[in-house]
C-alpha cells in the first residue's frame, strides 16, 4: 500500500487497554500514513479502566506503529487527558522524537493552532471524578452491547448503529453539555487570539466555525477510536476530517475526507 503523507495528524481518545478500542482498524490506518507530526491528544491509554489481564496483541501493534513512525522521522506529541492524567507528572518530558505535554501550540502558515484534550472544561472531572469513573464502567458495557447488536444487524443484512450516540442525541443535558464544551473552547481560543482550537475528550468529531463580538476561530474535535474511528489531518494548507472506512483497506479505495476552509460556518459533523 502506498502511504499517504499528511503533514500533521491528530488522534485522541484511543482508550488502549479497554474492550472498546478499535485497535485493529487503528493499526490499519496508522500503517497507511507517514505524517511529519502525529499529535496524540489525550486518553490514548485508559489508565482508569486498565486491567492487567486485558492487553491484546492488537493493542501492542498500535504501540509498535508509533515506534515505527518515530524511527522513520515522525515527531510524536503526547498530550495528556483525564484517563491518562498520571502522565501529567512527566509533562515537558522529551525522549528523542517523543514529546510529552499538556497542550501544544503550532504555527501553521502564520495562523496559530491550539491543541489540548479538553477535560479542563468538564466540571465532572474536577469535582466528582469517582462519578465519572463509574460512568466509564457503564460506557464499556454499552460498547460491548453495541457490538453484539451490530453483529446481529450484520447477520440480518442491516447497517450498524451507535447506541451511545443515540443516547447522547436523545438526552437534552448531554446535547447541552457538548455545545457548552465547544463554546467554552472557542471563546477561550478567541480571547487568546488562536485561529484554530483542537480538542478531544467528548468523542464528537466535528469541524465548525464560530465568531463572537471579540473575533472568530475554527473549532475541531478529532473524535475517537471507540465509536467513530476518526482523525484530523492537515496537508500543509487545510484541515480535513478522516473517517475510517473498511472498504478503503479491502478495495484500496480513497478514504472518506471532508475538507475545511477558514469560513465562519459549520462545515463537518461526523458521528
Amino acid at each position: 500500500m502506498n502511504k499517504r503523507t499528511p503533514d500533521i495528524v491528530v488522534l485522541s481518545d484511543l482508550h488502549l487497554g479497554t474492550v472498546g478500542c478499535h485497535a485493529v482498524e487503528l493499526t490499519q490506518y496508522l500503517n497507511s500514513i507517514e505524517p511529519r507530526i502525529l499529535v496524540l491528544n489525550g486518553d490514548i491509554f485508559d489508565i482508569w479502566n486498565f486491567k492487567k489481564y486485558y492487553w491484546p496483541d492488537s493493542h501492542m501493534r498500535v504501540l509498535k506503529c508509533f515506534l515505527s513512525m518515530m524511527a522513520n522521522g515522525t515527531d510524536i506529541y503526547y498530550l495528556t487527558g483525564n484517563h491518562d492524567e498520571v502522565i501529567r507528572k512527566i509533562s515537558n518530558l522529551q525522549l528523542g522524537p517523543l514529546f510529552v505535554k499538556d497542550k501544544l501550540v503550532l504555527d501553521l502558515n502564520g495562523e496559530k493552532c491550539w491543541i489540548f484534550h479538553g477535560d479542563i472544561f468538564d466540571i465532572t472531572m474536577k469535582q466528582t471524578k469517582w462519578v465519572a469513573k463509574i460512568g466509564g464502567k457503564g460506557y464499556d458495557l454499552l460498547i460491548l452491547l453495541n457490538r453484539a447488536v451490530n453483529w446481529m444487524l450484520r447477520k440480518l443484512g442491516k447497517g450498524k448503529i451507535s447506541l451511545s450516540k443515540r443516547i447522547k442525541d436523545s438526552v437534552k443535558r448531554a446535547v447541552r453539555f457538548i455545545d457548552d464544551f465547544e463554546v467554552a473552547a472557542m471563546d477561550l481560543a478567541i480571547q487568546n487570539n488562536f485561529d484554530y482550537v483542537i480538542c478531544g475528550h467528548i468523542h464528537q468529531p466535528k469541524i465548525r466555525g464560530y465568531e463572537n463580538e471579540e473575533g472568530s476561530t475554527i473549532y475541531m474535535n478529532s473524535g475517537d477510536w471507540v465509536e467513530n474511528m476518526t482523525a484530523l489531518e492537515y496537508d500543509g494548507q487545510e484541515w480535513s476530517m478522516y473517517k475510517y472506512a473498511e472498504d478503503e483497506f479491502i478495495d484500496k479505495e480513497a478514504s472518506v475526507m471532508v475538507p475545511v476552509r477558514k469560513e465562519l460556518k459549520e462545515v463537518a459533523v461526523i458521528g
